[in-house]
């Protein structure tokens, strides 16, 4: 069975909820519904079971111009994100979010972009292509 292939447009990623906004086009555009703006949702899409992985049994997904994302997704948008976590700690494990804070600001954590791209790497029955 041929991969089905889902385009993602990086140039339309200007944030975190422009992000999930392009990722519902690519994913969701036969749903009723939407993905939040959650890492964990994003893996749960990618175990597929509905929108454009329903049925499919794997995926080749190309980020088009990636690199557009990569710095929208980058250390400050990173940082806000991470910064939003620690304000909300009814709700948010603080030491984490403190830890990667921390990472970030000596250079060494992750950015939110990737953060997207591990999520994805996760599942063995999607292939992503940074474009």
């Amino acid at each position: 069975m041929t991969a089905r292939v889902i385009e993602i447009d990086g140039s339309r990623v200007h944030g975190i909820p422009s992000l999930y906004a392009e990722l519902n086009r690519a994913f969701m555009s036969d749903e009723h519904w939407s993905l939040g703006e959650s890492l964990d949702a994003l893996d749960d899409l990618l175990y597929g079971g509905f929108g454009a992985l329903h049925g499919a049994e794997s995926a080749r997904v190309v980020w088009r111009q990636s690199d557009a994302a990569r710095a929208a997704l980058g250390v400050e948008t990173t940082r806000t994100y991470l910064r939003d976590k620690l304000a909300r700690p009814d709700i948010y494990a603080a030491a984490p979010a403190r830890r990667a804070l921390a990472e970030l600001e000596a250079g060494r954590g992750e950015t939110y972009f990737d953060l997207v791209v591990r999520v994805f790497r996760g599942h063995a029955n999607v292939e992503l292509v940074l474009a």
